[in-house]
């Protein structure tokens, strides 16, 4: 029993790589939900299989349905990078809220990444942010990119000079 969790298996798996597994795989189909809207059903995340690294099943490729192809998580665009990023964070905080017996994540902050962005993919995303509060969550973005300005309702800007830095809150 003890060679078999620790990896000596006819799959070299070990019993913690199962167990993260089992839980990426649920996160994974979480995401994917997100992804599917983000990229109008272009992009699935996927676990990839074979053994990469010592990582076996647990890195990331993201299958494209217009080329019906996997890709490497490497080649993908700033801009697609975000939303998978996006995706995979979005379903990780619902697989923990689903598994965690009532622990409830109600505020989620993204830190910048929307200047990689179109203004196509920085609609969608925006979109998908703003759209959380629905489901009782608070969104705070972090950002430089003046475009969100304009559609996020409440924004806190904080200004600084050389001696001190100032803050207000700003309705639109």
């Amino acid at each position: 029993m003890a060679e078999i969790v620790s990896g000596k298996n006819n799959k070299n798996l070990t019993l913690e790589n199962f167990v993260l597994i089992y839980y990426l795989d649920q996160i994974i189909a979480q995401a994917n939900l997100r992804l599917a809207t983000m990229s109008d059903n272009r992009y699935q995340l996927i676990r990839r299989e074979a053994v990469s690294h010592g990582l076996s099943g647990l890195e990331i490729d993201v299958f494209d349905l217009h080329s019906n192809k996997s890709r490497h998580i490497s080649s993908l665009s700033g801009g697609e990078t975000f939303q998978s990023s996006l995706a995979l964070a979005l379903g990780l905080s619902e697989i923990v809220q689903q598994q965690s017996g009532g622990i409830s994540l109600e505020s989620i902050f993204i830190d910048e990444g929307f200047g990689t962005l179109d203004q196509e993919t920085l609609e969608t995303a925006l979109d998908t942010l703003l759209n959380l509060k629905s489901t009782g969550r608070m969104v705070g973005i972090i950002s430089h990119v003046s475009e969100l300005k304009n559609r996020i309702p409440l924004v806190l800007e904080v200004k600084s000079d050389q001696y001190q830095s100032s803050t207000r809150f700003k309705r639109n």
